[in-house]
């Protein structure tokens, strides 16, 4: 299914737990899905959203993968990023359990840039964090190791699973300081607009109690009404129902 740009600057201007809670309006899939868990943190949380096609691969740094040094696959690593649509999004499981050295630093994030990625998720360690949050490329890591080890690129195109989400290359992902979601093709055009009366009706709660001097339980229960009727009448038309 094509995604136009225009869908994905408007996405990139929404947060992450906006778009999981407009998702769950069209009841695509459980709501205890879809998204990535506690494992997962932006490096950079004050950059803007990263939105994205998977670009997925596997590594691992324990060993030399050859008897080298490593790094000789990441040429083919970039080979491959080089066909994707764009703007894809670096997703790497590291098959070390526990991660034994990074699996980006500097150097890769300056490669992944050059061939059209806007970030990168993974399940592994980074490294270089002043320098890539320098280049302002959004990074979404399990934890920091400064050593690269032998750093191997063993599969490149494959599911992979990342902070207990299985990702498939070609996935749209969504992601910023709360964390990463897929977003399910079908309903990326329809996100925007949704999103847009899902936060008007947050603000009968948010105004209610941030702007009344001496707020009340009924008064609360009243603005919680109006949220939940404004809410329910939106799930109604998002699924294409009129009753």
């Amino acid at each position: 299914m094509t995604i136009s740009p225009g869908t994905l600057r408007r996405l990139a201007a929404i947060d992450t737990p906006t778009i999981c809670n407009v998702i769950e309006l069209f009841a695509v899939r459980p709501q205890n899905q879809g998204y990535m868990d506690q494992r997962i943190r932006a490096a950079f949380p004050e950059l803007p959203p990263m939105v994205g096609f998977a670009a997925t691969a596997s590594f691992r740094s324990a060993a030399p993968p050859d008897g080298s040094s490593g790094y000789a696959t990441f040429d083919r690593q970039i080979e491959h990023l080089a066909g994707l649509p764009r703007p894809s999004v670096m997703v790497v499981q590291d098959l070390d359990d526990p991660p034994v050295a990074a699996a980006f630093g500097e150097v890769l994030c300056s490669s992944y840039t050059a061939f059209g990625s806007a970030g990168l998720v993974t399940s592994g360690s980074g490294r270089d964090l002043a320098q890539v949050r320098a280049m302002e490329f959004p990074v979404f890591i399990g934890s920091t190791i400064g050593a690269h080890g032998y750093p191997n690129v063993m599969y490149l195109g494959q599911p992979v699973r990342v902070g207990g989400l299985m990702v498939h290359e070609g996935d749209l992902l969504h992601g910023d300081a709360d964390g990463v979601t897929s977003i399910p093709p079908e309903i990326a055009a329809d996100i925007p607009d949704a999103a847009a009366e899902y936060a008007a009706a947050e603000h009968f709660i948010i105004d209610y109690a941030r702007g009344t001097a001496d707020p009340t339980v009924t008064g609360y229960r009243e603005a919680w009404a109006a949220f939940r009727a404004a809410l329910d009448d939106l799930k109604r038309r998002v699924r294409g129902r009129d009753g």
